[in-house]
């Protein structure tokens, strides 16, 4: 195994143990919306998974979801989210991740994601595969959105914008045979890539909600796009994924709602 995907696989694990320790106690949640959390665990996850990228890549960038972040296009970068799946953390929901990547050059070349609840590893390297627990995994082969089943999230200002997701929820309602809402796109993508979720679809996302996500989806075998079937860019806001079957339908169904789409 590459050494710098060993060393992500290090951080997402000891993030992990950290969110293992506290889950289901009490601890210090703060809002940094009117919906959307941060608690005292992302924080330490966060100052974790800094310290060993420091100490390991000092030349390197890094950006994560709880800092303040600056974008250095000539430096390689560790892009993290210490906690995806905040608010389900802080209700006692056992469905949220760690999520690490490394962009390289703009290539995002790897990407390590841990549930340590599950004990679910997934991770990636470009042109190595993707893997859970070490075991190659794949998309599915479902090739009809009536038999596929579908995830996607609501962004944190649904009350207040039309740009909200609704209008999509409702149409693939109607044409998937179920969709899930769960709250870790991460997880939602990796999900994707073993074959769980056939599709995910989902707009107004941060580099780090989809970046690990991104590369072990691709090398499962899937596709991604944005809502109109241009390529996908982590520093853009949309993203469509799926096991490549059932993309062209999805895309159908989200140009009905161009309300949704970015400008």
């Amino acid at each position: 195994m590459d050494d710098i995907l060993e060393f992500a696989i290090q951080c997402v694990l000891e993030s992990g143990k950290i969110q293992r320790k506290y889950f289901g106690k009490r601890i210090n949640i703060r809002h940094k919306g009117t919906i959307d959390l941060v608690t005292d665990v992302d924080m330490a996850c966060q100052d974790k998974i800094i310290s060993l990228i420091k100490d390991a890549f000092p030349e390197d960038e890094i950006i994560s979801e709880e800092k303040k972040n600056y974008f250095d296009g000539n430096k390689n970068r560790w892009i993290v989210d210490p906690l995806d799946g905040t608010t389900n953390y802080a209700h006692g929901y056992p469905f949220f991740c760690t999520s690490i990547a490394y962009e390289e050059d703009g290539l995002i070349t790897l990407g390590a994601v841990y549930n340590p609840i599950f004990k679910e590893l997934f991770y990636a390297k470009r042109g190595g595969g993707a893997y859970l627990n070490g075991k190659k995994i794949s998309v599915s082969k479902i090739g009809f959105l009536k038999q596929a089943l579908l995830s996607t999230g609501f962004p944190y200002d649904v009350p207040t914008s039309k740009r909200n997701n609704i209008e999509n929820f409702i149409s693939f309602i109607y044409e998937a045979q179920a969709i899930r809402r769960d709250g870790s796109a991460a997880l939602n993508l990796c999900y994707l890539a073993a074959g769980r979720f056939d599709g995910f679809w989902e707009l107004k996302l941060n580099p780090w909600d989809m970046a690990a996500g991104l590369i072990i989806v691709e090398e499962a075998g899937g596709m991604i796009t944005d809502f109109k079937g241009n390529k996908f860019s982590i520093y853009k806001d949309e993203i469509v994924a799926s096991n490549g079957l059932i993309h062209k339908d999805m895309l159908n169904i989200l140009q009905r709602n161009k309300s949704n789409w970015s400008e």
